[in-house]
């Protein structure tokens, strides 16, 4: 699996016509569950590591910048570790949020062109 989303249900019916997997979540608690999920294959509910044929995994990881903000410590731990998968964050179904910056604002930020 290259890619998996995590975020609204309405946008996991729609990553999945085209042919992305995905988790609905609604708030912060199952958005962690889902977040340990992918990227540490963890299970919640025995509170242990899946077995390593059952833990999926994915090279990116979509997250709804609402769901980005519920697991934000855990997203920022996971990207200074070096790991895969690469989280990517997307607006969700309300729009981009006040005071997020877009790609390109980072793009532009982290070569320092612009074009």
């Amino acid at each position: 699996m290259d890619f998996f989303f995590i975020g609204e249900p309405e946008l996991v019916t729609a990553f999945r016509f085209v042919g992305v997997k995905g988790a609905g979540v609604v708030n912060a608690e199952g958005a962690r569950v889902q977040f340990r999920r992918i990227t540490e294959g963890w299970d919640e509910t025995t509170g242990m590591a899946l077995p390593r044929g059952r833990a999926e995994r994915c090279r990116v990881l979509i997250l709804t910048q609402e769901v980005a903000e519920w697991v934000d410590d855990l997203v920022v731990n996971w990207q200074l570790s070096g790991s895969y998968p690469l989280i990517v964050e997307i607006p969700g179904t309300m729009g981009r949020q006040p005071g997020r910056k877009t790609l390109m604002d980072s793009i532009r930020e982290a070569i320092g062109v612009r074009v």
